[in-house]
């Protein structure tokens, strides 16, 4: 099975369980094999947390979910060490981000200290406790859950919290019809159990290495730096795109191009790619409130396509 069927294959599997989400999943798939991170912002019951679940079981994941809540501490997520009076030493007892799929519930109604002991995890994959630094597992993946800010209890992630985002998302309600399957089925966990491994962690990982070889033309690179260039010399902008922020909107375009059967990209890899990669690392100029991705696709279009 070539990769574009088997890309294809994950995303149906997944459209079973979380109905009428189909692009939502090509995106969290996106950026999985971008090496990058999710962030999920939406209302609670909307299928976050479903998502998470039928993606990790459909890669072969390990996957383990974590509850941040504002009295959390740091060694909740990264483990501490206890002292055994049979060995007369202190032994670390890892914590949940020792993993390969680490599902951040609501990750906003943590308070700002926790929030930043996912940091080297994201950007290094790698923890640092009590003076030791351990390795991650590979492949590392964090899907952050976030509710929208105007919900009580809630802290907003600082700017460096959501630089490590390589893409962020929203599900939203679902259609009509998708509703009226999701009611008239009732629970989802037996979905949930019959859904099939299409791929293992060694499957990922060459996949990520793969990506690594999708072919930039010198024409698609000054498409996407002429783009960084709108967004720090427009007046819709408060602050422009970072270098950091063009290296991670070219991952996630090689993945998309790749997962979609070529070995190369094309202008549009990029533009389908973009508003989910850029839009929270943006600030409109008369507010410094977010833009919304629809808005930024349509700001967008004024970059000249090669």
């Amino acid at each position: 099975m070539n990769r574009n069927a088997l890309f294809e294959q994950v995303v149906e599997q997944a459209g079973t369980v979380v109905l009428g989400k189909d692009r939502q999943v090509r995106l969290c798939l996106t950026c999985l094999f971008a090496r990058g991170h999710l962030l999920i912002e939406d209302l609670p019951g909307i299928g976050k947390t479903t998502l998470a679940k039928v993606l990790s079981r459909s890669l072969g994941l390990e996957f383990r979910r974590v509850q941040f809540t504002s009295d959390m501490l740091p060694g909740d997520i990264l483990g501490t060490s206890v002292f055994d009076q049979t060995s007369a030493s202190f032994v670390f007892h890892p914590g949940p981000i020792f993993t390969q799929v680490l599902l951040a519930d609501e990750i906003n109604r943590a308070t700002p200290k926790t929030q930043s002991a996912l940091l080297e995890a994201m950007e290094e994959r790698q923890v640092t406790v009590e003076g030791e630094t351990r390795p991650l597992s590979a492949p590392f993946f964090v899907i952050a859950t976030q509710n929208p800010l105007e919900q009580h209890g809630t802290f907003p992630l600082p700017e460096s919290q959501l630089d490590r985002f390589l893409m962020r998302i929203r599900l939203g309600y679902p259609d009509r019809e998708a509703e009226e399957t999701l009611l008239r089925e009732g629970r989802i966990e037996r979905k949930l159990s019959c859904v099939d491994r299409c791929l293992t962690p060694d499957d990922v990982l060459r996949i990520q290495q793969q990506i690594d070889e999708v072919h930039l033309s010198e024409a698609v690179l000054a498409y996407v730096q002429d783009l960084i260039a709108f967004t720090r010399e427009s007046k819709h902008f408060a602050v422009g795109l970072s270098p950091r922020a063009g290296l991670a909107l070219l991952r996630a375009a090689r993945a998309w191009a790749f997962l979609h059967g070529r070995e190369f990209l094309i202008p549009e890899d990029v533009q389908q790619i973009m508003p989910w990669v850029v839009a929270h690392r943006l600030r409109s100029r008369e507010d410094l409130r977010e833009l919304p991705a629809e808005r930024l696709a349509l700001l967008m279009q004024r970059v000249p396509i090669p």
